[in-house]
C-alpha cells in the first residue's frame, strides 16, 4: 500500500482555497496586511521620514488658512505636490520631493494627478501679483490653461475664529506650534482674504529645500 497521503482528504488543500471564495478573501487580506506591515512599519522609525528637513517651519496662520482653501477647492485634483527623482521631472520642477518636507502636513498633498503642473517647488517662482492674476483669470498669464477662475477668493475673508482650534489640533499630532502662535492666529489672519491666504500658501511650497 502506498504511503503517499491522500491530498484530496487533507484539511487545507490548494483546491479548497481556490473553490472557497470566503477563504480566498481572508487569505488575500492576510497576505496584503502582512506585506503592508513589512513595508510601512519601518518607515515610522526612519529619521528621513519622521524628522523635518533643516529649515522647515510649520505653516503660519495665514499659510495654513490658504492650505485649507486649497484643499476645500479641490486643487489637489489637478495638481500634485510630489516631484519624483527622475531627470525629466527634476529638470522641469526642481529638486525631487523628500518626506522630511511634509512632516507637518496633515494630510500631505502627494499624488500623481497632473492636469496642471506640479506645485511643490512653486514657492518664490512667481510674484504675489502673478498669482493674484492667475487665480482671478488663469488665461491672463497662461493662455492655454483650462483651470477655472477663482475670483471669489478675493472677496471672501478668512474665517479667523477657526484658526486657533485648527492649530491646537495640529499640535496634538506633532506640529510644534507655540502658545503664542496659537493665541495670535486670529489676529494674524483678521481682515485677510482667502486669495491672500492661498497666495501665502503657494509662496512657501518647496522653499525648505533649494
Amino acid at each position: 500500500m502506498s504511503n503517499v497521503p491522500n491530498q484530496t482528504n487533507s484539511g487545507f488543500t490548494h483546491e479548497k482555497v481556490e473553490t472557497n471564495n470566503f477563504l480566498m478573501i481572508v487569505l488575500i487580506l492576510l497576505v496584503v496586511a502582512m506585506g503592508g506591515l513589512v513595508e510601512i512599519v519601518p518607515l515610522f522609525f526612519q529619521k528621513s521620514t519622521t524628522e523635518p528637513v533643516q529649515g522647515l517651519k510649520p505653516y503660519t496662520a495665514l499659510q495654513l488658512a490658504g492650505r485649507d482653501v486649497y484643499q476645500r477647492e479641490g486643487c489637489y485634483n489637478c495638481h500634485s505636490q510630489m516631484i519624483r527623482p527622475f531627470r525629466s521631472e527634476t529638470l522641469r520642477y526642481g529638486h525631487y520631493s523628500v518626506a522630511g518636507e511634509f512632516v507637518y502636513d496633515h494630510p500631505f498633498q502627494w499624488g500623481s494627478k497632473r492636469t496642471g503642473p506640479d506645485l511643490h517647488r512653486v514657492g518664490g517662482k512667481y510674484s504675489d501679483e502673478w498669482h493674484r492674476i492667475h487665480l482671478n483669470n488663469p488665461r491672463d498669464v497662461v493662455p492655454e490653461s483650462n483651470m477655472p477662475a477663482y475670483s471669489w477668493l478675493e472677496k471672501t475673508k478668512v474665517d479667523a475664529a477657526s484658526m486657533a482650534p485648527h492649530m491646537r489640533a495640529l499640535r496634538r499630532v506633532g506640529v510644534p506650534y507655540t502658545d503664542e502662535e496659537i493665541a495670535g492666529a486670529a489676529e494674524a489672519v483678521n481682515g485677510k482674504t482667502e486669495m491672500e491666504a492661498v497666495i501665502a500658501y503657494l509662496q512657501v511650497l518647496g522653499t525648505a529645500i533649494k
